[in-house]
């Protein structure tokens, strides 16, 4: 195994758990700035108001990208099995 090899696998690596995590910090991140704004209007500060919102929002996400998050992992997961050989020699 070369260090290319193993750079490019790395590098593969963190592009796939940038691609699965990036929309539900991004969710998450969002929907935190909109309630904050809202409590900071509405002077209301209460934790359970900034945390129901997020579980639900990122939750929703997770619904409508689920599928598509399973069919990155497998491929990655796939090709990865299928370069084994190759990673050995």
């Amino acid at each position: 195994m070369t260090e290319y090899t193993v750079m490019n696998m790395f590098h593969e690596a963190t592009k796939v758990a940038l691609l699965l995590s990036a929309p539900l910090l991004i969710t998450a991140l969002i929907s935190g700035l909109i309630i904050s704004f809202i409590q900071a209007i509405t002077q209301i500060n209460e934790q359970s108001l900034s945390f129901i919102p997020k579980m639900i929002s990122v939750l929703l996400v997770l619904t409508l990208l689920g599928s598509w998050m399973i069919n990155i992992i497998t491929n990655y997961i796939h090709d990865l099995f299928i370069n084994i050989p190759f990673f050995i020699v």
